[in-house]
């Protein structure tokens, strides 16, 4: 085994042929919605995540699954052939029958559009101290209007309509130089096409060197002209997700370089049309 890799929910260690995955305390339901999908998955879209092998008997959950052939996407653009593969893997994710996810328990997906605003417009809130950022001013309006955003939507109205995986950070997809696969199930659940690709493109580990083009991304999902407006509504709830996550001080702050938050807060406005 190669040393783990902790995160906050969980420890992986990479064996030559097997993958075990520890989920630290309190994140029992995430080891099970993972064991959930990727059986479902094994059964209804062989290849296209880790075989799950077994359950060992620990003080926390453990999944032990198959290691996949390849590597992480890198944090760079994609080529069009990952593009092609990538839209391939979400296609198959979403063809997977919605009966079958119900049957096998699997609700839906982590963070919705009915609870989390208000909770995202307290931590938007102006009582934060702004001044480690480069540009308090910038942030400071693109947190002003987020909170304004944020507390009258208008999104549209979710469609459980696909098993989505919900983290497509590039970490989570393995290319093995002609086929994407996936894998962290932990929050994947039903959903609506058109909210997954706007949280992929927006995700910051994503957006930031441009992993997925938008545009491209949507052709390669197969997703049509309604749900392509459906996936631009939801981008700036997902960019004020971010922009709440970038607080100073917080693990998204210290985890980024210098001016990401900037960077971020002018995205948001563009999204919205404030420039």
């Amino acid at each position: 085994m190669q040393p783990p890799v902790q995160t906050s929910t969980h420890q992986v260690s990479l064996g030559e042929t097997e993958v075990r995955k520890a989920y630290v305390a309190d994140h029992e339901d995430e080891a099970e919605r993972e064991w959930a999908c990727l059986t479902l998955l094994a059964e209804h879209a062989p290849g296209l995540a880790p075989r799950p092998l077994r359950r060992e008997d620990a003080e926390t959950p453990v999944i032990v699954m198959e290691r996949l052939p390849g590597a992480h996407l890198a944090p760079e653009p994609l080529t069009a052939a990952q593009v092609a593969a990538v839209g391939t893997a979400l296609r198959r994710l979403h063809d997977v029958p919605v009966g079958a996810v119900e049957a096998a328990g699997i609700g839906p997906r982590g963070i919705g559009t009915a609870t989390l605003p208000p909770a995202l417009v307290d931590r938007l809130s102006p009582g934060h101290d702004l001044s480690a950022c480069e540009d308090p001013a910038l942030v400071r309006a693109a947190r002003d209007a987020a909170r304004d955003w944020l507390r009258d939507p208008s999104l549209p109205e979710l469609r459980a309509e696909v098993l989505g995986i919900a983290d497509l950070n590039p970490p989570n997809v393995i290319w093995d130089g002609r086929a994407a696969r996936l894998v962290d199930f932990e929050d994947a659940g039903l959903s609506d096409p058109a909210y997954e690709l706007a949280d992929h493109v927006e995700h910051l580990g994503s957006r930031l060197p441009g992993v997925y083009d938008a545009d491209a991304l949507a052709d390669a999902v197969g997703l049509d002209g309604e749900q392509r407006e459906r996936m631009a509504a939801y981008r700036p709830f997902w960019a004020a997700f971010w922009l709440a996550m970038l607080t100073p001080g917080s693990g998204s702050w210290h985890r980024n370089p210098p001016g990401t938050v900037e960077a971020q807060a002018g995205h948001f406005m563009a999204l919205v049309g404030r420039h």
